[in-house]
Order: C-alpha cells, then structure tokens, then sequence
C-alpha cells in the first residue's frame, strides 16, 4: 500500500524537500548560538533563551512527526516537550514564585539527563549507538546540579550555556535521526498491525490517498481563507491605522492563531488520534471485515453507516501518514486540525476574562516591548537631542531646560496637580473613575494633571487615543503632562509625542527617530504631518490642553518645590542625556522640596523592585534620588496604589553626602490605579515582612477577595483554591491574579492629588478612589499609620513637610 496516488508521478525525494530536511538542523544550530550570545545582552535573557527553546521545541516535535521510527517518534515529542515547558518557564520567569524556577529546571534537567543515560544503557539499533546518548545524558544530569548550586548572578548565564547545549544536542539528533519518505513507506506495510490486509479495505485506502491527494491545492487555500479572516477579524477589532505598526500588529495576532493551532495539533488532538487508534484498531478491523464481506448494493443502513465512520476514520489516518513524508505537508494538516479550535477560542476569549492569557491580539504587545527595548534608549537621545538644537535648549540654565510652565502658579501662593497612572483601557474600570476625577480636576486649586505611564494600550496607537484618552479625559480644562510608559513606546513614540510635544518638537523629535533608524521606516514626512494635524483637531475638539510639553521627560520648579517627571522607558534605564539633564535639574533645585515622578517604582508589591536589578542605572537612579534628598517619588506601571516610607538609617553605608540624611525621608508611591486592570497580587501576596516598615496598599485585602468570590466563574473556582491554599506555586499570586479582575463593578481605581502649600511648609497628597477621597478603612496599612487625630473614617492624606527656611 502506499501513500501517494497512481497518477502523482512526483519523484520522491525532491530537492526542495532535501534543502529543508538539511536546513533544520542548521537553523537550530544558529538557535544555540544565539541562546549563548543572549546572557550577554540587555533585557530580559531569561525571556529570550525562553522563546529560542520554544521554537526549538516545535521544530524538534515537527521533526519527530517525520522520524521512521517509533521510539525516534516518542523520543522527539518527549525531548520537545521538556523543551517547551522549559521555554515557558523560562518565558514566565518574572511570574514563578521565587524557588520554583531553579527547581523545575532542574529537575527537567535531570529528567531528560535520566532519559538519555537509560536510552544509552538500552543501546538497541532504534535508539543508535549507546555513546551517541551518554554526553547528552551526562551533560544534563551536570546541569541540574549546576542549576541547583549557582547563585542568581550566574544562573542566568548558566541558563544560556545549558539551552545552548540543549538545542545543539537536539540539532545533531535531527541531523543523524532517519525521517520517513514517500519511498521507504511505499514498500512498508500502510496500516497498523491488526488492520485487516483485505484487498478491498485496501482498495478504499487507495482511493482515500489518491483523493486527498488531489486536494492537496484546496486544502491549502482553505487554510490561506481561513487565515485571510482571521486577519479580517483583528483588523476589525484591533482598528488599522494605515501605518506598517497598524497592519503588522494583527498579523502578529494571526502568528498567533497559527502557533497556538499547530500547539493544539500536535500536542493534544493529534496524539489523541494515535492513541484512539491504537487502543481500537483490532475492533476496527473487525468492523472493517464485516462491512466489506457484503456486496456494496447488498449493504444495510447499519453496514453504510458504521462504513462512513470507519471511512472518516481511515481519512485522518491516512492524512497523518501522509503528512510524516513532508514538512510542508505536516504543516498543512497541523493547521487544518488546529485553526478551527483557535479561532473558537479568539472569538470566546472574552467570556473566559483572561485576555491577557490567551487573547493573540495581546501577544503582539510582546513582540513590540521586545523590539522597543532595545531602541528605546537611542530613540529618546535622538529625539531629544533634535529638539533640544532646534529649540536652542542648551543655552538656558539647568532649572529651566525642558520645563512646562502651566498657568496660575504664584510664588508663594499654594497649588496643587492631579497625577494619575495607567489609565489607558477605555473600557468600563477607566471610565468609572471619570466623574470623581473631573470632580477634583475642577477645583481652582488644582493647576495641571501629569499621567504616570501607559497612556493608552496595548501599542499607543494613535487610533486608540480617541476612545482611551481624549474621550475619558473630556471635560479636563488644565493643561496635561505625560511620561510615557512601556505601551507608548510600543510605536516608537509617534502618537505620544504628536499629543504632548509642541507641534514644532514633535516634528522634529518624529524625524530624528526616524534617522536614528537610518530611516528603515514607513513614518515620512507626510505621516509625521497627519499624526500632528490629527492630534491638534482631537485637541481642538476635545479642548483638553495638550502639546505643551517639549520631551518625554519635564520639569517645574517654583520658589520652594521642585517637580521631575523622569522617562524610564521600557527597561528601567536612563540614556545619558536625560542623567545629565536629571542631575543639573536636581542640583540646580538646592534645597527645595523635590517630588519625582517615573514610569517605575522601586518599591511595588511589598518588595525592592530595583534590589538586584540587572541594569545598574536603575539602582543609580535611586541612589540619586537619595543624594539629593528627594522627597516624594511616585511611579505608575503596577496598577494599584501604594506608599511606603524609606527612613533615613536605610541610607547607612553609602557613598553619597551626609548632611541632613540622617533625618531624611523619602515616602514612595506607587500610583498606577488609573484605568487598566488591577494588580490584585499586591494584595493577595503581601509579604509577612514588607521591605520597609511602614506601608499601605489599595484596595485591601478582605475588599479584593471579597470582589472574586462575589464574581469569580464556577470554572476558575479551581485556580482559585488552589491560589488561596498553595500560593498559586508554582507560579506567583500576582500573575495568577490576573485571572480574576474582571471589568465590573465595583472598581477600585484610583489617582492622587498632590497639594504643595508653601503658606504651611508643607505638601499635602490625597488619594481619591470612584466615590471620592479614600478613607483609612480603605487601606491595608502597617500599624501607626493612622494618628491619634485620625479614624478609620478619616479622609487619607499624607503631610510631608518641605524643607524650612524656604
């Protein structure tokens, strides 16, 4: 029996399936280099040494699909899915409870190390020579423990060296591992044993094959239609703003569609299928026999139908024969199998309220925080630096380069400002802080509002801000400030800058950016001036005060207070411009009270976000801050809000100046509750000993595990016992929590309104929530932290006094 039809007169063996058989072990060769260069760059190497095991997981199973052997086959799968779980643990590192990382590696270290060394003790002509097995298995057992006993500071790199040796091992075994080819098949036997070798059951399994052969084209048509609307489907819902950022998002999302398809085929339907048919291919047989030993015009209803059935199955056995002769083929029939499952769970994604999870649309967020960074840095020097000539910046004095000036601010007089972070969603958890924001933003008081981070979601796409910016902030009358958070960045600041910059600064910040990309992009001159013409109208018809700001990053200093909005872009750094820019600022403030604003906190979840932090300036940054006796700072990116107060003695042992430090405070807010979903982690996985000793987070603990068992699903209830009894291990609470924010009420955003009053030597910071200021009662908080002048009914504020003498 064979597999290709009479008429497919094909020669076996063709070139182009040769080039490719040859190019898979070369290309997962390139793939181990890489895992070893990934260490030694910026980022997250953990994420990327992550992704290459993923890919090599499924080129390893694609191959293992094609292998002629039986145990080559389990051997595949099995390696490639120690890969794949080591990929996404590696992938999901940030998310993993503390241990659970180096544990699991290790222990499939072990495992695959175990596998090899009895598969060499075996020795059988199947499995190849006994030594061909023994390095390998060697080799990973020595890694477990490697694993086990390295600390933080080398396990990174030791993850690199160890995938890299993983992927290698795996390219040699598909280089020297035999695959099967529509020649050697064609003289085995089709079925497997206990089909009957009845010519007229193999009569019917010829015609199949020669049918499915024919239909090789619409098949693949098929699927490139399928794909077709797919990509109709995430225009239609991501929006396209005739932009390469606008088109090449929903393709990433169909990138998706088809990796998440070839997953469900390979890894769960089409394994179902061999073990269903091997568990009833005798009882099939049987079948087979008594429907074939009537004539076909002497067949009952119940010989035709259980015909069909074992037709239909006969079909997909076929189809899978088939597909082991070629990649390309295998790669068709994966996505004929998977694609429909995918695209069911697109469409129900929202029912299950884990869109994050699972939503493709969302994966090309990932793709773009990757790429931008690595640009970040160099963006922002160029588009600074563009401005700065421009505008002949350099000539002014350090407390006046890159400084807002909002109207209404008196020396000496008191002021206040809204800073609110986060806020871009646009769906019902941002609007429903709207009301009590407008609220206080109408007060005389109040001068300006700065967001802290993420202005709009998931790309910062310029179609996107109407609906998630200028709609939720209409009815604002005072001028508004940004930073920038990791999703502005994801287009490399075009629609950020067109909203915020002065016209003139936008322009000449948008085409720098574009040089400094030796102009690889599809942003012209003609572009940059319909994001700026778009961005005016919206503001005209919005008349929400906008553009008014010159860089990512600003400044405001008046008689007695010293406001710093600081980019950290996406990867917590500082390009050496806007250091040196943060420090004449600072330095230039003397001794007034200073208040930073960053797109990242130090402090989040209880814990130091910048303790053992790969990139150094993030920890210089702090230390900065503490140099010069800064105050108040105040981040966004983590969607909640906290405080913690970092007292003087913490400064014990470093190298920066000591007057006045032995009594200096710094109060740290983390204020990113202004619309995205909430980090309900922080309040599930509060640590028994937060990093500072006092502190206060919202909402609190009894409030969100009130809100998920009144809202949770009867299908999550699982995830949830298991996170309230077991932590969630092996991953963290914060990354399951995601699981059961759903977008309902009641909400618990929030914003902050800092007073800065000079007649009192003071400032003053309130936090509103969506029924107005927040009470004690609200908070979780340390003990002390309300006064004997406060109740838990009491309005929260906090007084930091600004230094005297001003």
């Amino acid at each position: 029996m064979i597999l290709r039809s009479k008429n497919d007169q094909r020669p076996p063996g063709t070139i182009p399936g040769r080039l490719l058989q040859n190019a898979l072990p070369l290309f997962t060769s390139v793939l181990a280099i890489l895992a070893v260069i990934a260490p030694l760059t910026h980022g997250d190497a953990q994420a990327r040494i992550g992704f290459l095991l993923v890919i090599t997981a499924l080129l390893e199973m694609t191959h293992g699909f094609r292998r002629a052997t039986s145990a080559g086959q389990v051997a595949a799968w099995f390696s490639g899915s120690i890969s794949l779980i080591l990929g996404l643990l590696l992938l999901n590192a940030p998310f993993l409870a503390a241990q659970a990382l180096r544990i699991f590696i290790a222990g499939w270290f072990g495992l695959d190390g175990v596998r090899y060394l009895m598969t060499a003790i075996r020795g059988t002509v199947s499995t190849g020579p006994w030594f061909r097995n023994l390095l390998p298995g060697l080799g990973n057992l020595l890694l477990a423990v490697v694993v086990l006993l390295l600390g933080e500071h080398w396990l990174t790199l030791t993850m690199g060296f160890a995938a890299a040796f993983r992927i290698f091992n795996i390219a040699w075994t598909m280089a020297t591992s035999p695959v099967l080819t529509a020649e050697n098949l064609a003289t085995a036997n089709f079925f497997t044993p206990g089909m009957p070798q009845d010519s007229r059951v193999l009569e019917i399994a010829e015609r199949i094959a020669g049918d499915e052969t024919a239909r090789v084209a619409i098949d693949r048509g098929w699927i490139f239609s399928f794909l077709l609307t797919l990509l109709a489907i995430h225009v239609g819902r991501m929006g396209f703003d005739r932009t390469i950022l606008g088109l090449m998002s929903p393709g990433f999302a169909v990138i998706g569609d088809m990796f998440a398809a070839l997953l469900m085929a390979f890894l769960v339907v089409i394994p179902a299928m061999v073990i269903a048919n091997r568990l009833t291919r005798r009882v099939e047989g049987a079948a087979w026999l008594w429907c074939v030993q009537a004539d076909s015009d002497k067949r009952g209803w119940a010989r035709r139908g259980l015909q069909s059935m074992l037709m239909f199955r006969l079909r997909h056995l076929i189809r899978l024969r088939q597909a082991r002769c070629s990649y390309m083929t295998a790669l068709s029939r994966g996505l004929q199998i998977g694609l429909p499952l995918a695209a069911i769970i697109a469409a129900t994604t929202p029912v299950w309220g884990m869109s994050w999870y699972f939503d493709t649309e969302n994966w090309a967020a990932g793709i773009w925080n990757s790429w931008a960074e690595h640009r970040t840095d160099e963006w922002r020097t160029a588009m600074v630096q563009a401005v700065s000539v421009q505008q002949n910046l350099s000539d002014l004095p350090a407390d006046k380069r890159f400084a807002v000036a909002p109207a209404g601010i008196q020396p000496g007089e008191d002021f206040s400002f809204i800073v609110i972070g986060d806020p871009g969603e646009g769906d019902a958890s941002q609007l429903s802080l709207k009301s009590q924001f407008l609220e206080v933003v109408k007060q005389d008081d109040v001068r300006f509002v700065v967001i802290s981070s993420d202005v709009v979601y998931p790309t910062g796409s310029m179609k996107d801000y109407e609906a998630k910016f200028w709609l939720p902030f209409m009815g604002t009358r005072k001028p508004v400030y940004a930073i920038p958070g990791n999703h502005d960045w994801y287009d490399a600041l075009e629609c950020f800058a067109a909203t915020f910059f002065e016209p003139d600064a936008a322009r000449a910040a948008i085409r720098a950016r574009v040089d400094a990309d030796n102009r690889i992009s599809g942003t012209t001159d003609d572009r940059i001036h319909e994001l700026i013409a778009q961005a005016t109208h919206l503001q005209a018809e919005y008349q929400i005060p906008t553009q008014l700001q010159q860089a990512p990053y600003f400044q405001l200093q008046t008689e007695s207070f010293a406001l710093f909005a600081v980019d950290t872009g996406v990867a917590r750094r500082l390009d050496d411009d806007q250091r040196a820019w943060l420090e004449a600022a600072l330095e230039a403030a003397g001794d007034k009270g200073k208040m930073v604003i960053l797109g990242h906190p130090f402090f989040a979840g209880g814990v130091d976000r910048s303790a053992g932090a790969e990139d150094k300036d993030f920890v210089a940054l702090r230390t900065l801050f503490r140099k010069h006796n800064v105050s108040v700072v105040m981040a966004g990116d983590t969607h909640d809000l906290e405080y913690y107060r970092e007292n003087g003695e913490q400064l014990e042992g470093e190298a920066v100046a000591r007057s006045n430090h032995a009594t200096h405070m710094t109060h740290h807010f983390v204020n990113g509750g202004g619309g995205a979903y909430l980090s309900f982690g922080t309040a599930l996985d509060w640590p028994a000993t937060p990093v500072t000793s006092e502190w206060a987070f919202f909402p609190n603990s009894a409030t969100v595990v009130s809100k998920i068992q009144a809202t949770i699903p009867l299908w999550k209830r699982p995830a949830w016992f298991w996170t309230q009894q077991f932590g969630g291990w092996p991953f963290s609470k914060e990354w399951l929590s995601a699981a059961f924010d759903v977008n309902e009420a009641p909400f618990y955003q929030s914003f902050v309104e800092v007073r800065v009053e000079p007649s009192m030597n003071r400032l003053r910071l309130i936090p509103y929530g969506v029924h107005g200021q927040l009470r004690y009662q609200d908070l979780q908080m340390s003990s002390g932290m309300i006064g004997p002048d406060h109740t838990a009914t009491a309005g929260v504020e906090w007084i930091i006094p600004l230094p005297s003498g001003q």
